[in-house]
């Protein structure tokens, strides 16, 4: 059975989060999700989610690409990859949070995880900056 993991913010879920689940779905069997901490996505984004991580845990979960949909944790990012030793890790186009050493830090845990960077759906349209600038004013 060949694992996927993919992780992200998926603040006001929209087509572009289903587009990339539905993407990473189709690389294996299994697809794990991984949902930023509202401090976190503060850290990361410098502003406060529009819908809190209870509230994006719940739409990621209910999306029928999702296998298991849980919450980050506080701490070292990497966490991930030990609890759910993924096969494949499918990337959005525009993720960079922690994804310079992923690689690095697939190899010290003795891992060949294979990294894949999938497709923008209309990021013009749907991406969640643009989608909370109309949200926001």
């Amino acid at each position: 059975m060949v694992r996927v993991l993919a992780f992200g913010t998926f603040d006001l879920f929209h087509k572009g989060h289903e587009s990339y689940l539905n993407q990473a779905k189709k690389l294996g069997d299994e697809l794990i999700v991984v949902v930023a901490l509202d401090s976190t996505v503060g850290r990361v984004k410098g502003k406060t989610p529009f819908w809190n991580e209870k509230k994006r845990l719940e739409a990621v979960s209910a999306f029928s690409a999702v296998n298991k949909a849980v919450l980050g944790k506080k701490g070292n990012v990497y966490w991930v990859l030990d609890e759910f030793k993924p096969d494949i890790i499918a990337l959005g186009y525009d993720q960079s949070y922690f994804t310079d050493r992923l690689q690095e830090e697939l190899g010290r845990r003795g891992m060949k995880g294979r990294i894949v960077r999938l497709q923008p759906y209309l990021p013009e349209k749907y991406k969640s900056s643009k989608i909370n600038q109309g949200q926001h004013g």
